[in-house]
């Protein structure tokens, strides 16, 4: 990255490593000076909660909102009736317009942890692009938009290109999409001014169109910055675990699960975690980063806690480490570690420890749970676990459990009552 940046968002995109690729620098910059630049990001409502892979471009908009410009997150509440297929190998299950709205009422907590929602000039919108997408008139749609695509040229987008060349199914449902996504960006700098659209690199394509779009029909000058797709040093996608998505929303992950998932970042990672994942100063990024031998562990804890804070609170952060302290330095059992509750009659003729181990989420699968074991991976109250077969009653489970899968995840059963 040879540009030198004016503005105070692009420096601080380039600086903490969030910069992929931009359809324009020196146009984009010129506008964030000139005055409030509104930009989105677009999210589809395919779940109750938003996961860690999300958070990068989150932070983006809390950036571009503490730099002085306005974030618009973008609900997407008519696409999510069609489903990305950008670098899918199938087709998106559809969901009910019901299960979409619930699913935007439940990530909406999220935003409002990280963004500022109001009427003043740099107030976060949220919006819904059902508002535009739910009433078209398709002929009119394919009439006024659609003769703008080229078929050759959606054919040549690497998220489309790749389903093809393995000779996977492409709906026209899903083809549509693209089209869809071009017409949010023309609709939102109709509408509402936006003139940047950010998303990470895979949308690249998606963004392009829109701004080619937005030329067309309406001969306004808008912009595209994408950030990287990020995976951790040792080749996972960013955001995936062995106990599947790291959920933000605390009902779905607890918050100390999530400061667990951020204390065990790869050594090679933490530096880089900490420009894009919290507000420290670079300087104390990168000095943290660099730590070795035993104290790169005190760069993880900030790291989690930092990360914590800025999702679930202070409070849950606190909590959260002092927990670890408990489970780790102490060996104790900590109030706060995920909890597997019993009822009598589950227990009334025991339960084997391999299935607690997989209704506690440590194991996805009884076999899986198995091999833990075999493997010499399983501790039950903090003793090597050798038995797959060892089955608990009610008086075993009198006093809380602690079950064990490696060093780092932990998990409590209690009965009930």
């Amino acid at each position: 990255m040879t540009y030198h940046p004016k503005s105070d968002f692009m420096a601080v995109m380039i600086e903490r490593g969030f910069l992929q690729d931009c359809t324009d620098y020196q146009g984009l910059d010129e506008a964030l000076i000139q005055g409030v630049v509104p930009a989105y990001i677009g999210y589809d409502a395919t779940a109750k909660s938003l996961h860690v892979g999300h958070l990068l471009n989150i932070m983006m908009l809390r950036w571009l909102q503490k730099t002085g410009h306005k974030p618009i997150t973008l609900m997407g509440g008519g696409t999510t009736k069609v489903g990305d297929p950008s670098f899918r190998a199938d087709e998106r299950p559809l969901l009910t317009a019901q299960a979409i709205d619930d699913n935007i009422a439940s990530m909406k907590n999220v935003f409002a942890k990280y963004l500022s929602y109001g009427d003043a000039p740099t107030d976060a919108l949220m919006l819904n692009n059902a508002e535009w997408l739910d009433g078209l008139n398709y002929l009119e749609f394919l009439r006024d938009i659609g003769r703008h695509f080229s078929v050759n040229r959606m054919l040549s987008f690497e998220s489309v290109k790749s389903r093809l060349d393995r000779e996977q199914s492409l709906s026209f449902l899903e083809f549509n999409y693209m089209i869809l996504q071009a017409y949010d960006f023309l609709e939102l700098n109709r509408r509402y001014g936006c003139l940047l659209q950010m998303g990470g690199s895979d949308q690249w394509g998606n963004i392009v169109n829109g701004i080619d779009l937005t030329r067309r029909v309406l001969d306004h000058e808008i912009y595209g910055l994408t950030s990287p797709l990020l995976t951790t040093s040792d080749g996972r996608k960013m955001g995936k675990s062995q106990g599947g998505a790291m959920w933000l929303n605390a009902d779905m992950l607890s918050p100390y699960e999530f400061w667990q998932f951020w204390r065990n970042t790869t050594d090679a990672d933490v530096g880089r975690f900490l420009k894009l994942y919290t507000e420290l100063d670079v300087n104390e990024c990168e000095r943290l980063g660099a730590l070795q031998g035993s104290e790169i562990n005190d760069a993880k804890i900030r790291l989690a806690n930092e990360v914590t804070a800025l999702c679930h609170g202070a409070e849950a952060a606190e909590t959260a480490e002092a927990t670890a302290r408990e489970v780790f330095e102490k060996g104790g059992v900590g109030d706060d570690l995920p909890t597997l509750t019993l009822t009598a009659a589950e227990v009334a003729d025991g339960i084997s420890v391999a299935q607690l181990i997989v209704r506690s989420g440590l194991a996805k699968t009884g076999k899986e749970a198995k091999r833990l074991i075999a493997d010499n991976g399983a501790r039950i109250d903090d003793a090597p676990l050798t038995d797959a077969g060892l089955m608990l009653d009610a008086a075993a489970l009198s006093s809380p459990v602690k079950l064990s899968a490696g060093k780092k995840r932990h998990a409590l059963v209690v009965l009930e009552g």
